[in-house]
């Protein structure tokens, strides 16, 4: 597990970045997979998510989870929260104290934001489409809606899939380009091929909003020797699933 410097100053809550070490799972999926949505057996996963929960001190019972789609919808929850409702978005905001709220990626990035006057968290999770289409900007402009502060809060990047493996076609890089031609700076030519910078793309959006207080943890969950779950690597591997990286916050 991994914790942002900058979110742990504050003592309000409780978070972690995942890889996928010390859980009960195995083949592919081993240890630590949090993929509900996963091939792997229910009763390991949910093992896992119990372990997790114990890790920053949280009831796995409260654990909130969603049906990721690559969207750019959040839910916002409130106290009556039906926790047996399935959620469809892309990330989550609460003020909520004691209910943890995560996300799972597998070389998407994961994303933490909290507002330390507001007592406000949110998870976030931002694959290129994702990110594409808003979801962070989204997020961010609703907790601004609930008084949050940009001078107030504080943001970290975890780990996700680095540039120099995130190779993409040339169809991809002119979606981005006819979006904002400024976008040519996430992009890299090298050897025949071309490269998006994911994590930087995500920080430039962030960045932009006037939030300073930004940590990016620059590891590659692609690079085996980090220990994260990577889609674009078990494909290469030619496997038929993979697992999920967890990561968490929670007010307390």
């Amino acid at each position: 597990m991994i914790k942002s410097k900058k979110i742990s100053k504050y003592k309000t809550i409780k978070h972690g970045f995942f890889n996928k070490i010390g859980g009960t799972s195995k083949g592919i999926y081993k240890s630590l997979n949090c993929g509900l949505g996963s091939y792997d057996k229910k009763i390991n996963v949910t093992n896992n998510l119990k372990i997790i929960c114990k890790k920053i001190g949280a009831n796995h019972k409260k654990l909130i989870l969603l049906n990721q789609t690559h969207s750019n919808k959040f839910y916002f929850m409130k106290k009556n929260h039906n926790f047996n409702k399935k959620i469809k978005a892309d990330a989550l905001i609460t003020n909520i104290r004691n209910t943890p709220i995560g996300v799972l990626t597998a070389d998407c990035v994961p994303i933490l934001i909290y507002d330390k006057k507001k007592n406000i968290v949110s998870a976030i999770h931002a694959g290129w489409k994702g990110a594409y289409k808003g979801i962070i900007k989204k997020v961010i402009n609703f907790m601004l809606k609930k008084g949050c502060q940009k001078k107030n809060m504080v943001a970290a990047i975890g780990p996700c899939i680095g540039r120099k493996n995130y190779n993409v076609k040339n169809d991809f890089k002119r979606k981005f380009l006819k979006k904002d031609k400024k976008n040519k700076i996430f992009f890299k030519f090298s050897h025949n091929k071309i490269f998006f910078d994911l994590r930087k793309y995500i920080s430039f959006q962030i960045k932009s909003f006037g939030i300073n207080k930004l940590e990016i943890i620059n590891k590659d969950t692609f690079s085996g020797k980090n220990s994260y779950f990577s889609a674009r690597r078990s494909l290469v591997k030619k496997e038929n699933d993979y697992g999920r990286n967890i990561s968490i916050i929670m007010i307390n």
